[in-house]
């Protein structure tokens, strides 16, 4: 193995990492909006009957966006640096993100300025606002949502290496669509409803109807996504090889492969 292989793969996993964590962080950080699907398309309510009279509409957390690409990276760096190395990303990031809210809590404790309070009495239409209550309604999570977000990613991303590499036994290095797509589809059928189940039905007031109603609709974003954003697994996987170069990124994903095996 040459030095340049290593430096190169060693940089491929740095930047790998980053663009994972960064995007969950950022993911976890915007989630606290709630945007409508329809609205943005300009299309009328779906008003999904579900459970009886339970309607619902295709309304989405903004962390939703990007969570999608989070996935794709996720199985970008299991084809090429097997489970070790997305385990090691994954409870990172976990970390990190944990200490951003414990950061993010303690500056919206901190007092603010008065002359802070006096610039930003009034919004763009003259209305009068609180900023610093602001502040702290967009940044502070309550403890529920935090526990059940991280808990749900780390489950998630356990499960999708799982079920990657145990559809990698069975295709070898080939239909890498099947394996990122499939273990996409089956961890986060089971992240959808365990973030949801913590957040709002063990730490908040929702019936479990209510849970599963919405992790339905959370679901279905989440599948379609990931189907939709497949091709972008092939686009990814064409720059690695040609920065790597194509014998030195295949020692890399058998490497990867062998570990699966193990």
């Amino acid at each position: 193995m040459t030095a340049s292989f290593t430096n190169k793969r060693t940089n491929l996993y740095i930047f790998l990492s980053a663009v994972f964590l960064t995007n969950a962080l950022i993911a976890e950080i915007i989630g606290v909006k709630i945007f409508s699907v329809e609205t943005l398309l300009g299309t009328k309510p779906a008003h999904i009957h579900l459970f009886g009279d339970f309607i619902l509409d295709f309304n989405l957390t903004a962390g939703a966006l990007i969570w999608p690409f989070v996935f794709i990276t996720s199985d970008i760096i299991n084809e090429y640096f097997g489970k070790a190395g997305v385990r090691r990303i994954s409870f990172l990031t976990a970390g990190f993100v944990g200490f951003s809210f414990l950061i993010i809590f303690a500056v919206t404790m901190l007092p603010p300025a008065q002359f802070w309070l006096d610039v930003n009495a009034k919004d763009a239409f003259g209305q009068p606002i609180n900023i610093n209550n602001a502040f702290q309604m967009i940044f502070r999570q309550g403890l529920g949502i935090i526990i059940g977000s991280l808990t749900a990613f780390l489950i998630g991303q356990i499960l999708d290496v799982y079920v990657f590499h145990s559809l990698r036994k069975i295709t070898g290095n080939r239909k890498i669509w099947l394996r990122a797509t499939g273990s996409t589809l089956v961890s986060q059928l089971v992240d959808s409803f365990v973030v949801l189940g913590i957040a709002f039905y063990i730490f908040g007031n929702w019936s479990l109807t209510q849970v599963i109603a919405v992790g339905i609709i959370n679901y279905i974003y989440k599948a379609a996504s990931a189907i939709i954003l497949t091709p972008l697994l092939y686009v990814a996987h064409h720059f690695i090889d040609r920065y790597l170069g194509k014998e030195h990124a295949e020692e890399l994903v058998n490497e990867s492969a062998m570990s699966s095996f193990m």
